[in-house]
């Protein structure tokens, strides 16, 4: 493995808008990233196996929760320092960051904003220390875009709950401790509920033969008739407002999470060019890899900038969901069209796993894709400017 020898670019000083707070738990972040997860990152995305062994260490850099008060566990920190942390995360892969991603926004998340004090003081202290891993059951085999026609249901018993459906593609289920799933009751009203595992009926089926995200771990949450404590219903919200909440705050974090592939993508091509000599001369020197840079520096900074002004909104509680979802829009594809360029200008090298470009571009194609597709969040700025509604 080669030294992760990875410098973060700063074109305007970001730096400069950040408090000594932010960058000490950034860096933070940045170090254990180099230490834990570079080292076996491209091994694991070989073997398609998710690397339990650095679940400690993303809960001790405070990656589980860390906008979640300190009396549950969580860090009760600001939501700049949440997307710091996402981006130094997906730095080292979007797999890793996928996994963080989901405890926080999609598990915790529902249960501090939705769930009752004993849900809240039962669960959460628990998945802040990674000593339960969660997930998030909203998509379907049949429903991905349209998640208001989900099938899954529950019917009152009496005394329990009884589940029943299936939810697709999602992180973390083959080795998650408690699910959050949502599901329509006999009315037909959308609920979130928490599975815990060893519910009779609940299995968690792993998906094989990914092509992307390979070091995160995505499967399947069956449901066959399982009998869910009454206690184990989100109490405080539903409707499709509730699930939809969580993936606003799981879309934040992704909007700062792709810089860090970006930036990663970015640093590594930057370094090859001034290395890699062609024609007596670094291929730095050419004009049309300095043009590729160039554009690279350019198109990160707006993003930086879209992330941190987001951060800002988010920690006023006026960020908007057109808001997010055009920074998750943007940022992903800002990413992924670097990951390509940055591959082309390594050359044969770029396909290898001696580097890292073509790892993040392969989890980038999951990443432009869930919590809601590239078209999908640009019909949202569309229906928030014009006031139509183009998804009917």
């Amino acid at each position: 493995m080669k030294p992760d020898l990875f410098e973060a670019p700063d074109y305007y000083n970001l730096d400069d808008l950040l408090t000594e707070e932010h960058k000490l738990i950034r860096d933070a972040a940045r170090a254990w990233v180099k230490r834990d997860v570079s080292p076996i990152i491209e091994q694991a995305a070989q073997d398609a196996k998710f690397p339990k062994s650095i679940i400690p260490g993303l809960a001790e850099i405070g990656a589980f929760g860390p906008y979640i008060p300190e009396q549950y566990g969580g860090a009760g920190l600001d939501q700049i320092s949440y997307g710091l942390i996402m981006q130094e995360i997906e730095r080292g892969d979007s797999g890793v960051r996928s996994t963080a991603s989901v405890q926080s926004s999609l598990v915790m998340y529902p249960i501090w904003k939705y769930g009752s004090e004993e849900q809240r003081s039962k669960f959460l202290p628990k998945l802040a220390s990674g000593e339960f891993m969660g997930s998030f059951g909203l998509t379907e085999p049949d429903h991905g875009s349209n998640p208001s026609g989900m099938v899954t249901n529950f019917k009152d018993m009496g005394d329990h709950y009884l589940l029943n459906g299936a939810k697709l593609w999602i992180s973390n289920s083959p080795f998650c401790d408690v699910a959050v799933v949502w599901a329509k009751n006999e009315e037909g009203r959308i609920h979130g509920l928490i599975v815990e595992r060893g519910m009779e009926g609940f299995s968690t089926p792993e998906t094989h033969n990914k092509w992307s995200l390979r070091a995160s771990a995505t499967g399947e949450l069956i449901f066959q008739d399982v009998k869910v404590p009454k206690e184990n219903l989100l109490p405080n919200k539903s409707g499709l407002g509730a699930p939809l909440g969580c993936l606003d705050s799981a879309r934040f974090g992704i909007a700062w999470g792709a810089i860090g592939a970006a930036m990663d993508c970015y640093d590594t091509a930057l370094r090859y060019a001034k290395e890699r000599i062609q024609f007596g001369k670094p291929i730095a020197a050419f004009q049309l890899q300095q043009k590729k840079l160039a554009e690279m520096i350019t198109e990160i900074t707006k993003a930086q900038l879209l992330a941190f002004r987001l951060g800002q909104l988010k920690n006023e509680d006026r960020a908007t969901s057109a808001q997010i979802s055009m920074a998750k829009r943007n940022n992903v594809e800002m990413a992924i069209k670097i990951a390509r360029e940055a591959r082309q200008m390594l050359g044969g090298m770029g396909i290898t796993g001696e580097y890292s470009i073509m790892r993040h571009m392969m989890n980038l194609e999951s990443v432009i894709t869930y919590e809601g597709t590239h078209d999908i969040h640009l019909l949202i700025t569309g229906l928030d400017i014009t006031g139509e509604n183009a998804f009917k």
